[in-house]
Protein backbone atom coordinates (compact mmCIF):
# COMPACT_ATOMS: atom_id res chain seq x y z
CA UNK A 1 0.00 0.00 0.00
CA UNK A 2 0.95 3.11 -0.95
CA UNK A 3 -0.86 5.64 1.46
CA UNK A 4 -3.88 5.08 3.92
CA UNK A 5 -6.23 7.41 2.39
CA UNK A 6 -8.52 6.99 -1.01
CA UNK A 7 -10.94 9.26 -2.38
CA UNK A 8 -13.36 7.03 -4.95
CA UNK A 9 -14.85 9.29 -7.57
CA UNK A 10 -17.47 7.66 -9.83
CA UNK A 11 -17.81 8.98 -13.12
CA UNK A 12 -20.15 9.20 -16.07
CA UNK A 13 -19.63 12.40 -18.99
CA UNK A 14 -17.37 14.91 -16.11
CA UNK A 15 -15.03 16.48 -18.67
CA UNK A 16 -15.44 19.78 -17.54
CA UNK A 17 -14.67 18.60 -13.95
CA UNK A 18 -12.78 15.44 -13.56
CA UNK A 19 -9.16 16.86 -14.15
CA UNK A 20 -9.88 19.98 -11.35
CA UNK A 21 -11.21 17.47 -9.12
CA UNK A 22 -8.33 15.18 -9.45
CA UNK A 23 -5.23 18.16 -8.99
CA UNK A 24 -7.71 19.56 -5.85
CA UNK A 25 -7.29 16.67 -4.29
CA UNK A 26 -4.08 16.01 -4.74
CA UNK A 27 -2.96 18.80 -3.71
CA UNK A 28 -4.42 18.42 -0.24
CA UNK A 29 -2.14 17.80 3.07
CA UNK A 30 -2.39 14.24 3.93
CA UNK A 31 -1.21 12.45 0.78
CA UNK A 32 -5.11 11.35 -0.59
CA UNK A 33 -4.99 8.41 -3.52
CA UNK A 34 -7.67 9.18 -5.91
CA UNK A 35 -9.66 6.19 -7.67
CA UNK A 36 -11.90 7.12 -10.84
CA UNK A 37 -14.84 4.58 -11.24
CA UNK A 38 -15.90 5.51 -15.01
CA UNK A 39 -19.07 3.59 -16.47
CA UNK A 40 -17.72 3.99 -20.17
CA UNK A 41 -18.47 7.92 -20.27
CA UNK A 42 -18.57 8.46 -24.49
CA UNK A 43 -17.23 11.85 -23.94
CA UNK A 44 -13.58 11.26 -22.77
CA UNK A 45 -13.73 11.24 -19.04
CA UNK A 46 -11.51 8.51 -18.65
CA UNK A 47 -9.06 9.55 -21.00
CA UNK A 48 -8.31 12.46 -19.27
CA UNK A 49 -7.87 10.26 -16.19
CA UNK A 50 -5.36 7.84 -18.17
CA UNK A 51 -3.42 11.02 -19.19
CA UNK A 52 -2.94 12.67 -15.70
CA UNK A 53 -1.72 9.06 -14.36
CA UNK A 54 1.53 9.90 -15.95
CA UNK A 55 2.06 12.40 -13.97
CA UNK A 56 0.43 10.65 -10.70
CA UNK A 57 1.72 7.00 -10.94
CA UNK A 58 1.23 6.22 -7.54
CA UNK A 59 -1.18 7.78 -6.51
CA UNK A 60 -4.28 8.10 -9.36
CA UNK A 61 -6.30 4.75 -10.23
CA UNK A 62 -8.90 4.08 -13.03
CA UNK A 63 -11.32 1.38 -12.97
CA UNK A 64 -13.63 1.47 -16.39
CA UNK A 65 -16.54 0.09 -16.60
CA UNK A 66 -18.80 -1.02 -19.91
CA UNK A 67 -22.10 1.39 -19.48
CA UNK A 68 -24.46 3.08 -16.63
CA UNK A 69 -23.98 0.21 -13.84
CA UNK A 70 -25.55 2.48 -11.19
CA UNK A 71 -23.63 4.75 -8.37
CA UNK A 72 -24.17 1.60 -5.69
CA UNK A 73 -22.19 -0.69 -7.49
CA UNK A 74 -19.33 1.88 -8.57
CA UNK A 75 -18.61 2.48 -5.09
CA UNK A 76 -18.91 -1.10 -4.11
CA UNK A 77 -16.64 -1.90 -7.09
CA UNK A 78 -14.32 0.71 -5.28
CA UNK A 79 -14.78 -0.62 -1.73
CA UNK A 80 -13.45 -4.05 -3.10
CA UNK A 81 -10.26 -2.36 -4.83
CA UNK A 82 -9.91 -0.39 -1.91
CA UNK A 83 -9.64 -3.30 0.77
CA UNK A 84 -7.84 -5.13 -1.85
CA UNK A 85 -5.13 -2.37 -1.84
CA UNK A 86 -4.74 -2.00 2.23
CA UNK A 87 -6.40 1.69 2.61
CA UNK A 88 -7.62 2.48 5.76
CA UNK A 89 -9.77 5.84 5.35
CA UNK A 90 -11.92 4.86 2.03
CA UNK A 91 -14.10 8.20 1.13
CA UNK A 92 -16.73 8.51 -1.63
CA UNK A 93 -17.26 11.94 -3.26
CA UNK A 94 -18.79 13.06 -6.24
CA UNK A 95 -16.57 14.91 -9.32
CA UNK A 96 -18.33 17.91 -9.68
CA UNK A 97 -17.64 20.11 -6.40
CA UNK A 98 -20.70 19.93 -4.91
CA UNK A 99 -18.23 18.23 -2.47
CA UNK A 100 -15.93 20.41 -1.48
CA UNK A 101 -12.27 18.76 -1.56
CA UNK A 102 -11.45 21.16 1.50
CA UNK A 103 -13.80 19.53 3.62
CA UNK A 104 -11.97 15.58 3.03
CA UNK A 105 -9.63 16.67 5.82
CA UNK A 106 -12.21 16.91 8.44
CA UNK A 107 -13.98 13.92 7.66
CA UNK A 108 -10.57 12.31 7.96
CA UNK A 109 -10.13 13.81 11.18
CA UNK A 110 -13.26 12.65 12.58
CA UNK A 111 -12.90 9.09 11.96
CA UNK A 112 -9.40 9.93 13.74
CA UNK A 113 -10.90 11.24 16.43
CA UNK A 114 -13.19 8.30 17.41
CA UNK A 115 -15.79 7.93 14.45
CA UNK A 116 -16.11 4.49 12.07
CA UNK A 117 -17.73 6.37 9.60
CA UNK A 118 -17.85 10.30 9.11
CA UNK A 119 -21.04 11.92 6.99
CA UNK A 120 -19.78 15.08 5.12
CA UNK A 121 -23.45 16.61 6.05
CA UNK A 122 -25.95 19.42 4.64
CA UNK A 123 -28.61 18.70 7.36
CA UNK A 124 -26.79 18.45 11.03
CA UNK A 125 -26.76 22.54 10.97
CA UNK A 126 -29.36 23.43 9.51
CA UNK A 127 -29.33 23.57 6.08
CA UNK A 128 -26.17 24.26 3.94
CA UNK A 129 -27.32 23.94 0.76
CA UNK A 130 -26.39 26.15 -2.46
CA UNK A 131 -28.36 27.14 -5.91
CA UNK A 132 -30.68 24.05 -5.42
CA UNK A 133 -34.31 24.77 -6.81
CA UNK A 134 -36.55 24.48 -4.26
CA UNK A 135 -38.34 21.51 -4.94
CA UNK A 136 -34.66 19.30 -5.16
CA UNK A 137 -33.96 20.71 -1.83
CA UNK A 138 -37.28 19.37 -0.20
CA UNK A 139 -37.23 16.29 -1.50
CA UNK A 140 -33.99 15.91 -0.13
CA UNK A 141 -34.16 17.00 3.33
CA UNK A 142 -37.87 15.72 4.17
CA UNK A 143 -36.12 12.13 2.19
CA UNK A 144 -33.60 12.09 5.34
CA UNK A 145 -36.39 13.06 7.65
CA UNK A 146 -38.39 10.23 6.30
CA UNK A 147 -35.09 7.81 6.93
CA UNK A 148 -34.80 8.99 10.38
CA UNK A 149 -38.65 8.20 11.09
CA UNK A 150 -38.65 5.02 9.71
CA UNK A 151 -35.51 3.45 10.40
CA UNK A 152 -34.70 5.03 13.68
CA UNK A 153 -31.35 6.47 12.70
CA UNK A 154 -29.72 9.54 14.34
CA UNK A 155 -28.50 10.53 11.43
CA UNK A 156 -29.77 14.10 9.43
CA UNK A 157 -28.68 13.65 5.92
CA UNK A 158 -28.63 9.88 5.03
CA UNK A 159 -29.12 10.68 1.58
CA UNK A 160 -25.37 12.44 1.37
CA UNK A 161 -22.51 10.86 -1.09
CA UNK A 162 -19.82 12.64 1.03
CA UNK A 163 -18.67 9.93 3.15
CA UNK A 164 -15.42 8.72 5.06
CA UNK A 165 -15.59 5.11 6.04
CA UNK A 166 -12.63 3.34 8.54
CA UNK A 167 -11.88 0.12 6.68
CA UNK A 168 -12.74 -1.91 9.36
CA UNK A 169 -16.92 -0.80 8.60
CA UNK A 170 -16.04 -1.73 4.86
CA UNK A 171 -14.59 -5.24 5.81
CA UNK A 172 -17.74 -5.94 8.04
CA UNK A 173 -20.41 -5.16 5.67
CA UNK A 174 -21.65 -8.10 3.06
CA UNK A 175 -21.81 -5.82 -0.44
CA UNK A 176 -23.37 -9.04 -2.00
CA UNK A 177 -26.52 -8.52 0.65
CA UNK A 178 -26.56 -4.44 -0.57
CA UNK A 179 -29.68 -3.71 -2.66
CA UNK A 180 -30.35 -0.57 -3.69
CA UNK A 181 -27.89 1.29 -6.55
CA UNK A 182 -29.11 4.95 -6.92
CA UNK A 183 -28.92 6.86 -3.98
CA UNK A 184 -30.81 4.74 -2.26
CA UNK A 185 -27.59 2.90 -1.80
CA UNK A 186 -26.09 5.62 0.50
CA UNK A 187 -29.07 5.01 3.33
CA UNK A 188 -28.25 1.59 2.86
CA UNK A 189 -24.43 1.71 3.56
CA UNK A 190 -24.91 4.04 6.71
CA UNK A 191 -28.01 2.06 8.48
CA UNK A 192 -26.09 -1.47 7.94
CA UNK A 193 -23.18 0.29 9.47
CA UNK A 194 -25.36 1.76 12.61
CA UNK A 195 -27.28 -1.79 12.64
CA UNK A 196 -23.65 -3.38 13.41
CA UNK A 197 -22.83 -0.81 15.81
CA UNK A 198 -20.43 1.31 14.44
CA UNK A 199 -19.96 5.11 15.20
CA UNK A 200 -20.83 7.73 13.11
CA UNK A 201 -20.46 11.27 13.11
CA UNK A 202 -21.93 13.91 11.14
CA UNK A 203 -19.51 16.71 10.13
CA UNK A 204 -21.41 19.85 8.62
CA UNK A 205 -20.40 20.95 5.27
CA UNK A 206 -21.83 23.11 2.38
CA UNK A 207 -23.58 21.57 -0.45
CA UNK A 208 -23.33 23.79 -4.16
CA UNK A 209 -24.61 22.31 -6.74
CA UNK A 210 -22.77 21.48 -9.57
CA UNK A 211 -21.85 24.57 -12.27
CA UNK A 212 -20.69 22.19 -15.08
CA UNK A 213 -21.84 19.30 -16.56
CA UNK A 214 -25.20 17.50 -16.22
CA UNK A 215 -26.37 16.20 -12.90
CA UNK A 216 -27.66 12.20 -12.79
CA UNK A 217 -30.39 12.39 -10.46
CA UNK A 218 -34.04 11.91 -11.02
CA UNK A 219 -37.41 11.19 -9.23
CA UNK A 220 -36.82 7.32 -10.18
CA UNK A 221 -33.59 7.38 -7.63
CA UNK A 222 -35.69 8.77 -4.83
CA UNK A 223 -38.57 6.31 -5.59
CA UNK A 224 -36.13 3.47 -4.91
CA UNK A 225 -35.04 5.10 -2.08
CA UNK A 226 -38.71 5.45 -0.61
CA UNK A 227 -39.34 2.56 -1.10
CA UNK A 228 -36.40 0.75 -0.62
CA UNK A 229 -35.88 2.21 3.02
CA UNK A 230 -39.69 0.28 4.04
CA UNK A 231 -37.48 -2.72 3.19
CA UNK A 232 -34.37 -1.59 5.12
CA UNK A 233 -36.91 -2.00 7.99
CA UNK A 234 -37.95 -4.87 7.72
CA UNK A 235 -34.85 -6.53 6.66
CA UNK A 236 -32.22 -8.23 9.42
CA UNK A 237 -28.87 -6.95 8.98
CA UNK A 238 -26.02 -9.30 9.33
CA UNK A 239 -22.25 -8.23 9.04
CA UNK A 240 -20.31 -10.43 6.51
CA UNK A 241 -19.48 -14.12 8.05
Amino acid sequence: MNGSRLVIIPTYNEKENIEKIIRKVRSLEGEFHVLVIDDGSPDGTAAIVKSLMAEFPDSLFIIERQGKLGLGTAYLTGFRWALDHGYEFITEMDADFSHNPDDLPRLIEACENGADVAVGSRYCKGVNVVNWPMGRLLMSYFASVYVRLVLGVKIYDTTAGFVCYRRRVLEAIDFDSVKMKGYGFQIEMKYTAYKLGFKIAEVSVIFIDRTAGVSKMSSSIFGEAFWGVMGLRLRKIKGKK
